[in-house]
């Protein structure tokens, strides 16, 4: 993408923008690309600032900021958190985010990422699977058939290649959503009445439920040898979905140590019990599955990385598809120091109007 010709100008990648691109890139296209700039990202993981998200807690919810950088380029996202807003009529989670020029400081991009973070959660659990599920996995339970349930099941689609479904959800509606909006896409579905036969025969396990509470969305007794587990609900302190002897008898994988050890599944364990971060999976410095029995879990609970990625995938497609608008967000006064005479020249410009 070209830069604008007015230093004040920024382009702006509204909801209807973020959907237009999606369906002119195609979904399982989107998510395939998106997942390649993540594993490339990801690679160079050790380049990238790192800081837990800053987060602000609240009885109802919270709202955090994901900031990083690459030394090249700054990305942060701005992201809520609230179940209770969908008896609102709200949704859970919205976001935005921007990129900008670390040389200059100026913002480069300002996005939605309500719709992205669905993205990029789903590609970044594609990922995951791609590296730590066994290589013949074909049926996955999701269990949580909330708004990131399609996201996920056409990433495992097109990146790790599911082809059955098994969903479960408390409330049967949702189920039966997220059923009728996967019909067609390729997909045998089976809608279960509990999450105990979701998971019977399945591959791969997605949680991803949203209540903030300490739950058992899983016990022990549920999984057995050889299952991946994708578990993406448990993302605040105080919020998990796995029973803690299930991570006892896994094979844990992480994105950034120092937030998951506050925010995932793994806050139910000892500060130091050990963790593998699955960077190094995929730069080639670790192996991923063990063996055909062992159980692996990748402890997601989005990292700034990810959102980064996400925003440089985005921006990448903005010059051949025109989906934006130029936001006039900057000043840019005819000398750099002369801030207050942009005043002057608007007040001028109004009294000959």
């Amino acid at each position: 993408m070209t830069a604008p010709s007015n230093l004040n100008i920024v382009p702006f990648v509204s909801v209807d923008h973020m959907m237009r691109l999606v369906l002119k890139v195609g979904i399982e296209t989107f998510l395939t690309e998106l997942a390649a700039v993540i594993e490339d990202d990801f690679r160079r993981w050790e380049q990238f600032d790192k800081t837990p998200r800053i987060a602000s807690h609240s009885k109802e919810g919270v709202i955090e900021l994901m900031p990083t950088s690459d030394g090249t380029l700054y990305g942060f996202k701005y992201v809520n958190g609230h179940p209770k807003n969908t008896k609102e009529g709200r949704q859970t989670v919205t976001a935005f985010g921007v990129l900008s020029d670390v040389g200059n400081g100026y913002p480069m991009l300002l996005s939605e990422m309500t719709i992205l973070t669905a993205l990029r959660t789903a590609a970044m659990s594609a990922v995951a699977a791609k590296h730590l599920a066994r290589a013949n996995a074909k049926t996955m339970a999701i269990i949580g058939n909330g708004a990131q349930s399609e996201f996920q099941a056409l990433a495992f689609k097109a990146i790790v290649g599911i082809s059955e479904l098994r969903l479960y959800d408390i409330d049967p509606s949702a189920t039966e959503r997220c059923a009728r909006n996967l019909a067609g896409k390729g997909f045998a579905i089976k809608s279960c009445s509990s999450s105990q036969e979701a998971v019977e025969g399945a591959d791969i396990i997605t949680t991803v439920t949203a209540d903030k509470q300490y739950a058992t969305i899983l016990s022990d007794n549920m999984v057995g040898p050889g299952v991946h587990i994708n578990a993406v609900g448990g993302d605040c302190p105080g919020k998990t979905e796995l029973h803690k002897d299930i991570l006892l008898r896994s094979d844990i994988f992480v994105e950034y140590p120092p937030q998951t050890r506050i925010e995932g599944e793994i806050q139910q364990l000892d500060a130091d019990y050990p963790v593998k971060e699955l960077w190094e999976v995929i730069a080639g410095k670790r192996g991923g599955r063990q063996s055909e029995r062992t159980i692996t879990l990748f402890d997601s609970v989005g990292f700034a990385i990810e959102d980064f990625s996400a925003l440089r995938y985005v921006r990448s497609k903005l010059q051949e598809t025109g989906l934006y608008i130029d936001l006039d967000l900057l000043a840019d006064p005819d000398e750099p120091r002369d801030l207050y005479g942009m005043l002057l020249r608007c007040e001028a410009k109004l009294r000959e109007a």
